[in-house]
């Protein structure tokens, strides 16, 4: 069982040690109102004063309601500086162009908001002098449920090895608030989306496989298919060297 306070030391002199190679003086990350970027926004402002998270609502009403208000929560308990990039006509801007040139189907219409929040995410590094912090998780990673170049992008993250059930205990242990650990993990890509939902599948069975090989045979199928499927997203791109 892991010990959270000594994982806490562990992941905030990680983040010190990176800040401190890369001569950045600070850290960007997407404050979602979710339970990693909670996590991560908590450990990178013990490792970093100079912490921002950014609030990025992109079109999806939970953005601007019940994600918004649970950053700012988060934000102000643990003292984070809060930002708004507000890419919704971005990404409207974006889809309208693109028209002109493909049929853009529903996948890639989905992902244009995680790619632009990377773009803001840099834009805002690039110029302070910070680095991304990135909020995905050790679950979400296996099965492949990040956008490439999306929230798949970041210069560090200190939660990566963390299953869903191991960042939900953290947080316990950190006294984030209830309806943060509570709520339905969800990207708030559109209105109603959960992640469970979308791949068909809970986060207590994947954590079941990830942590002790135990999970319900139905759900092994779609965790193997998905992981196959998704191996690309987890490999360097591929390159010409003689």
């Amino acid at each position: 069982m892991r010990d959270y306070e000594i994982e806490k030391e562990k992941r905030v002199e990680f983040i010190r040690s990176i800040l401190k190679d890369s001569g950045a003086r600070g850290i960007v990350f997407g404050n979602s109102g979710g339970k990693d970027a909670a996590l991560v926004g908590i450990l990178c402002k013990l490792a970093c004063e100079n912490t921002v998270g950014l609030i990025m609502p992109c079109g999806s009403m939970r953005n601007y309601i019940e994600d918004a208000d649970d950053a700012v929560e988060v934000a102000e308990l643990y003292g984070i500086e809060n930002r708004m990039v507000d890419l919704a006509e971005t990404s409207t801007a974006l889809k309208q162009a693109l028209g002109a040139a493909v049929s853009l189907t529903d996948a890639a219409a989905v992902n244009i908001a995680p790619r632009l929040r990377m773009n803001a995410l840099y834009a805002i590094a690039a110029s302070e002098g910070r680095l991304v912090a990135g909020t995905g998780n050790r679950s979400e990673r296996y099965m492949g449920y990040f956008t490439k170049w999306g929230d798949g992008a970041f210069d560090l993250n200190p939660i990566a090895d963390l299953t869903v059930t191991e960042v939900y205990a953290f947080l316990e242990h950190l006294g984030a608030p209830r309806r943060i650990i509570e709520k339905a993990p969800s990207a708030g890509l559109f209105e109603g989306q959960t992640d469970e939902a979308d791949m068909g599948v809970t986060y207590r069975s994947i954590d079941g496989f990830l942590l002790d090989g135990t999970c319900p045979e139905s759900d092994l199928e779609i965790i193997r298919k998905y992981h196959k499927t998704s191996e690309h997203k987890r490999k360097p791109p591929a390159v010409y060297e003689v």
